[in-house]
């Protein structure tokens, strides 16, 4: 009984001086804090003794250009507004781009004008620890984990009064509740991990999260069912541990709400033996009991000006360059149009088609990525019939959504699709992939008439390309009208403020007082 005492004491000792150590480390960490953020808003031009406080938003891939970051620009853009006594903190892993140089792709990119008086960012040195390219095995836990990494160099740096991640690192609310002591919450734009990824690797099919080398083995299959299962519990355990989560469709709502909720009686029961129970410390006493709907902004004021009559024959997509937008199969559906009907490919006639593809690249990864597609489109004989435009500005997007006839996406399962929104707002006709947000809520019947088309092999985007192609300059002009008039009422600015202003961020603020 003695050795059996020690061997439960033991371990017992060794958590409590681990965890009294993280304490005392979080409370010299806090008190140091008091410096920083005085040296900040003097940088700002602040006085010492006017009372400001700051939210931060843990964004490492600000520059990035995207959908999620003009959701990030803005929400502060309206907090600067509104809200005269706060201060935005973005952590940017941005390192090779000065303060004035992201506003100004800000503004180039998205139109969105800044004030820099009260806004700071704070530079990260360990973004690599994020990246995929990092973790060659086991990615969702190395990023995970990286992510913590990564916030801890960020409350290093700056701890500010509120906490909001807007890329998808729930992981962080860890490290930033334990070592802060502030309250945390999130914008999601995508699960990390997801019911169907579990039900993908049980079923041995083959996909984006689940190579052929695991689907095709029933070992390694159980191997990652057994680590999804892992994976998922600790990511439940995450998002439990914030306050308020927003997100950005009812196909992520579903799956957070569901994550939410999820339990695993054996998972449960072992994490209730040291050291890992000290990981249910973590927890919320009151965590979110469903994620709240907030729609993305889209600049529909602006794209709602253009005209919808004239378009050219143009085929536009508008996405980054990253592997989930799977740009090989727009590629792929382009092609079986023109073998389909030859006479789109004949460049000196009315009926020519091109497909022009417009979208961000974040980094050499992606670079490579867009040298394989120029590859693929010259292996399929359609490049002649196609052009990429990299890293190309707000203006140049601009100038193609008021010109061209109809939007591709083709992402399985994108989490909203914002580019989806902006072509339907500029009266470009949608095709987009049946599933996700283009699905359940972009692309759906308004009035009781159809606002675009879905579709899921190459095959089925080819006819989809073909039918709006097709239309009779009446139905046209209708079907353009329409979907405009859905995405103006439906995912403008004014309505993402109202969502965002509505999901309780400013009371959490408000009991730090």
């Amino acid at each position: 009984m003695e050795v059996f005492g020690s061997l439960i004491f033991v371990p017992i000792l060794l958590l409590f001086v681990f965890w009294s150590s993280i304490q005392l480390y979080a409370w010299r960490l806090r008190a140091a804090n008091r410096a920083r953020r005085q040296a900040v808003l003097s940088s700002l031009g602040f006085a010492h003794t006017e009372s400001k406080q700051l939210v931060g938003f843990f964004h490492p891939y600000c520059n990035a250009g995207g959908g999620g970051e003009l959701v990030l620009w803005t929400a502060i853009a309206a907090l600067q507004r509104t809200e005269p006594d706060l201060v935005s903190v973005v952590y940017s892993g941005d390192i090779d781009a000065t303060k004035e140089q992201i506003l100004e792709k800000v503004k180039s990119r998205f139109d969105i004008a800044l004030d820099a008086s009260s806004l700071h960012f704070v530079f990260l040195q360990s973004r690599n620890m994020v990246e995929d390219s990092t973790w060659p095995r086991f990615t969702l836990l190395g990023q995970s984990l990286g992510s913590m990494y990564l916030a801890w160099e960020a409350m290093t740096k700056l701890i500010p009064d509120l906490y909001i991640d807007t890329m998808g690192y729930a992981f962080t609310f860890h490290v930033v509740s334990l070592l802060g002591h502030i309250t945390v919450g999130a914008y999601v734009h995508y699960p990390t991990i997801s019911t169907d990824m579990l039900a993908r690797v049980k079923s041995r099919k083959k996909g984006h999260t689940n190579t052929d080398t695991i689907s095709s083995s029933a070992t390694l299959s159980q191997f990652k069912l057994l680590y999804y299962r892992l994976f998922m519990y600790h990511y439940a355990l995450a998002l439990q541990s914030a306050s308020f989560i927003m997100v950005n469709s009812s196909w992520t709502k579903n799956h957070i709400d569901a994550i939410l909720q999820h339990s695993d009686p054996i998972l449960e029961f072992i994490h209730l033996l040291p050291p890992l129970s000290v990981i249910r410390f973590f927890k919320s006493s009151n965590p979110p009991k469903e994620a709240r709907i907030v729609y993305p902004p889209c600049n529909t004021r602006e794209m709602a000006k253009f005209p919808l009559e004239g378009r050219e024959r143009v085929i536009l997509s508008v996405a980054q360059f990253r592997p989930e937008k799977d740009h090989a199969a727009q590629l792929h559906a382009f092609h079986e149009l023109l073998v389909a009907h030859p006479e789109y490919a004949q460049s000196d006639t009315t009926k020519s088609v091109k497909l022009v593809l417009v979208g961000g690249s974040r980094n050499a990864e992606d670079a490579a990525r867009v040298d394989r597609l120029r590859a693929l489109a010259k292996e399929l004989g359609i490049e002649t019939h196609v052009e990429f435009f990299v890293n190309a500005s707000y203006p140049v997007m601009l100038s193609w959504l008021s010109r061209a006839s109809v939007g591709l996406s083709t992402m399985v399962d994108e989490h909203f699709g914002i580019n989806v929104v902006d072509f339907m707002a500029a009266g470009v006709i949608p095709v987009a992939h049946a599933s996700g947000g283009p699905l359940k809520d972009i692309i759906v019947p308004f009035n009781g008439e159809r606002t675009g088309y879905h579709a899921q092999t190459p095959v089925e985007f080819a006819g989809a390309l073909q039918t709006v192609l097709s239309l009779l300059p009446e139905e046209d002009i209708s079907l353009r009208r329409r979907a405009r008039t859905w995405a103006v009422q439906r995912f403008s600015e004014d309505e993402f403020e109202k969502g965002w202003n509505a999901s309780g961020w400013r009371d959490w603020l408000r009991s730090k007082k």
